[in-house]
């Protein structure tokens, strides 16, 4: 099913935000906490730093009773991200095809800045990340299994 949620980029604190989240929402984590580790090498980046691998890639906390979703990760410096006030917030939409996802990610990056194209990702979804004309960060994700 389609849905919406805030994404929230964190200068290496993310856990502790979501835990104070977790009990300020009364609410748990939805699935485990994925971490920099998981993330497979590839041959155009260079080696994670050792002291990066443990901080969030990926954490979901469901909130006012799993209508909405609060979602975050740690942006690393070292790689590439710098987490500046303004940039430490995206809209994520979850459509359900890849054609819509296509279609949305194609109107809102219009004019704006594609940050990720579109592309398989190894956690088995559909992503890719634009800020609009507007300054608006927008993130995709879709988990259409074709």
């Amino acid at each position: 099913m389609a849905s919406v949620s805030t994404y929230l980029n964190f200068p290496g604190n993310t856990e502790e935000a979501f835990n104070f989240y977790k009990t300020v929402f009364q609410s748990e984590f939805a699935g485990e906490i994925m971490r920099f580790r998981s993330v497979p090498p590839t041959p155009d980046q260079p080696p994670m730093a050792e002291a990066d691998k443990d901080l969030v890639m990926h954490i979901m906390l469901p909130i006012l009773g799993g209508a909405h979703f609060l979602m975050g990760t740690d942006a690393v410096e070292s790689m590439g991200f710098k987490v500046v006030f303004g940039n430490n917030n995206y809209i994520c939409l979850s459509p359900d095809t890849k054609l819509e996802t296509k279609r949305l990610f194609d109107e809102l990056s219009a004019g704006g800045k594609v940050e990720m194209e579109l592309q398989d990702m190894f956690w088995g979804a559909y992503y890719g990340s634009c800020t609009d004309k507007f300054g608006v960060q927008w993130m995709f994700n879709c988990d259409e299994k074709v």
